[in-house]
C-alpha cells in the first residue's frame, strides 16, 4: 500500500516542478506580464468597440434589436443639433491646445530654471486641481459664472466698471468660462508633463550652446523645443482626445440640465441624451463611431505631420 501512495506523490512533485519550471521560463515569462493589458485591452476596449459598431447599425430597445443598415448614420448626416455638438466641440478642443501646450509648457521652462525658488511649492499648487473631483469643481465654477451680481466673475465686471454677464447663457462667454475650467484642471498636468520632458535633456547641451554664445531665447528654440518634440506630441495627442471627449465639465456647469440652444453641447453630451435619455442605442452608438474615426483622424494626422510615423536611419 505505502508503494502505491509514493506514485501519486512522486507525480504530483514532477507536476508542480515542472509548472515552476514553465511559469519562470524565460520565453513564457514576457508574455505572462503582458496579459493582464492584453486581456484589459480586449475587454474594456476591443469588445465593447466591436460592439458599439454592430450595434451602430441596429435599432436596439428594450429585449429587441433589428438590423437597419445605415439608417442611424444618414439621420446623422442630417441631424442639426449632431452638427452643433460637433462643432462645439471641435471648438472646444481647438481652444485647449493653444492655451493648455505653449503656456504649460513656459511655466515648466520658468520652474525647472535654476533661478527658481520653492519649485516644490508651485508644482504642488498647479497639481492640486487634478485632485478634486470634477463635480465638486464643476459645481463650484457654476457659482462664479452665476448670473447674480455677487458671483465671483460679475462682481470682477462691477469692480472693472462693467456690465454683470449672463455667462452661462450666451455661445461666447460659455465657452470661456469651459476654457477656464479646463485651464484650471488640467494645467498642472501638462506642466508636469513638460517638466519630466525637460529633466531628460542633457545639460551638456545648453553647456555648449552657453559657449557659442547663445542667449537664453535661442536656447529654448534650438535646443529645448527640439528635444521636448516627444513631450509635446504626446501631450497633444492626450489633447485631441481629451478636447473632443469632454462631458462632464459641461454636465456639470448646467447642473446636468440641457444648456441654452446647445451652445454647451458636446459631442459624448449628444451620445449621453441620445442613449441615455432618449434610449436610442443604436443612433448614439453611431455617435460614438463618428467620434472616434474623428478622433483617430485627427491624431493621426498630426503624428503623421510630426514625423512620428518615420522610420530613423
Amino acid at each position: 500500500m505505502s508503494g502505491r501512495k509514493t506514485v501519486p506523490i512522486q507525480q504530483q512533485e514532477e507536476k508542480k516542478i515542472n509548472f515552476r519550471k514553465l511559469l519562470y521560463s524565460q520565453k513564457i515569462a514576457p508574455y505572462v506580464f503582458i496579459l493582464p493589458f492584453v486581456l484589459t485591452f480586449l475587454i474594456f476596449w476591443l469588445f465593447p468597440l466591436a460592439k458599439a459598431g454592430v450595434m451602430s447599425f441596429q435599432e436596439v430597445l428594450p429585449g429587441q434589436t433589428s438590423f437597419v443598415g445605415i439608417k442611424n448614420y444618414s439621420k446623422l448626416a442630417g441631424d442639426r443639433i449632431f452638427k452643433i455638438a460637433l462643432w462645439n466641440s471641435l471648438k472646444y478642443m481647438i481652444g485647449t491646445l493653444i492655451l493648455l501646450i505653449p503656456i504649460p509648457m513656459l511655466l515648466a521652462y520658468m520652474i525647472n530654471s535654476k533661478l527658481m525658488a520653492a519649485k516644490e511649492m508651485f508644482k504642488s499648487v498647479f497639481f492640486v486641481p487634478i485632485l478634486t473631483s470634477i463635480v465638486v469643481a464643476g459645481t463650484i465654477f457654476r457659482l462664479m459664472f452665476g448670473e447674480m451680481d455677487s458671483a465671483f466673475m460679475n462682481s470682477i465686471m462691477t469692480a472693472l466698471g462693467l456690465e454683470p454677464v449672463k455667462w452661462l447663457k450666451n455661445s461666447f462667454t460659455a465657452y470661456v468660462a469651459l476654457l477656464f475650467l479646463a485651464c484650471w484642471r488640467w494645467m498642472g498636468v501638462n506642466m508636469l508633463y513638460f517638466i519630466s520632458g525637460l529633466n531628460g535633456i542633457p545639460t551638456e547641451l545648453y553647456e555648449s550652446a552657453s559657449i557659442d554664445g547663445a542667449t537664453s531665447f535661442k536656447k529654448f528654440i534650438y535646443v529645448t523645443l527640439p528635444m521636448l518634440k516627444p513631450t509635446i506630441t504626446y501631450v497633444l495627442t492626450i489633447s485631441i482626445y481629451g478636447g473632443l471627449a469632454m462631458f462632464t465639465e459641461s454636465y456639470m456647469l448646467w447642473a446636468g440640465k440641457d444648456s441654452p440652444q446647445n451652445i454647451g453641447l458636446t459631442i459624448v453630451g449628444y451620445l449621453y441624451r441620445q442613449g441615455i435619455q432618449k434610449n436610442e442605442m443604436g443612433y448614439a452608438a453611431a455617435v460614438g463611431v463618428i467620434l472616434l474615426a474623428i478622433t483617430m483622424v485627427i491624431n493621426i494626422a498630426q503624428l503623421t505631420f510630426s514625423g512620428m510615423f518615420k522610420k530613423e536611419d
